[in-house]
């Protein structure tokens, strides 16, 4: 059995119905990580000899998801071609063609969207991250609450940060360097807190996307956030790290084997 399939199959496609899926985004320019990316994509930057997909499709697997999507748009033959190669790794992949143009993580997700018809809750993941969070507890969390939503969280230093009550729960977004500032639910306190690139989405949250074309995901949960709940799970002390730019290769190379 082969283990890759293109976007006009997968969802006819039987990939184990019921069981968990993610989706990596891996279609973006990577425009931090050259002169990596003037030739590759970002997805397929080693970080000790593995490829940062190999390594994302594995910790997935080690948290029990093994049917995956991919988003592609930058150099999206060579991706192809390593999943291919690779027998995806030990997993089930599918591929979302965004050559075309790339829609961003809002309308990668929307593209892809029918890929998670037959689950309540699902995976999503930036490709340049590394981080040993645990997604099972992350996912138990989420059914527990079942928001629409929930967000990895750390208290780490950045210059965005998504904005929380003291339930948890989203209430804006900030830019520490710029000043600006999006509020989407009033708050006595608002709680900073990095976003990790990890989500675990409702399948209810899909119809609710109504953008069209290219845009984050950021917009979205902002403008759900005025009526819905989506919540922080916060992995403050796990190794995480944002492989995005050449430097953070060799950090990243001493935090994971």
């Amino acid at each position: 059995m082969r283990n890759i399939i293109t976007a006009s199959e997968y969802h006819t496609t039987p990939l184990g119905v019921g069981g968990a899926r993610a989706m990596i985004f891996a279609a973006g320019l990577g425009t931090r990580l050259k002169p990596f990316t003037d030739k590759h994509p970002k997805a397929l930057a080693i970080v000790n000899g593995k490829t940062l997909l190999q390594r994302n499709i594995q910790y997935l697997q080690q948290h029990g998801i093994t049917n995956v999507i991919i988003n592609v748009h930058h150099f999206a033959d060579q991706i192809i071609d390593a999943i291919q190669q690779n027998n995806g790794w030990g997993s089930q992949v599918a591929i979302s063609d965004e050559t075309d143009e790339v829609l961003e993580t809002g309308g990668g997700l929307k593209r892809a969207s029918s890929f998670f018809a037959e689950v309540a809750d699902f995976v999503v993941m930036n490709a340049d991250i590394l981080t040993d969070l645990n997604l099972t507890a992350m996912l138990q969390s989420h059914k527990m609450q079942q928001p629409l939503a929930t967000l990895a969280t750390s208290n780490r230093s950045s210059s965005r940060y998504f904005l929380f009550n003291k339930a948890d729960e989203l209430c804006g977004w900030t830019n520490d360097k710029t000043g600006e500032q999006r509020i989407a639910k009033l708050s006595d306190v608002y709680n900073k807190k990095a976003f990790s690139g990890v989500h675990v989405i409702s399948n209810k949250l899909l119809p609710l996307i109504t953008q069209e074309g290219k845009f984050s995901m950021v917009d979205v949960y902002l403008e759900l956030a005025k009526s819905h709940i989506i919540k922080s799970f916060d992995h403050s002390g796990s190794k995480f790290i944002d492989v995005g730019k050449p430097e953070n290769i060799v950090l990243a190379e001493s935090l994971f084997d």
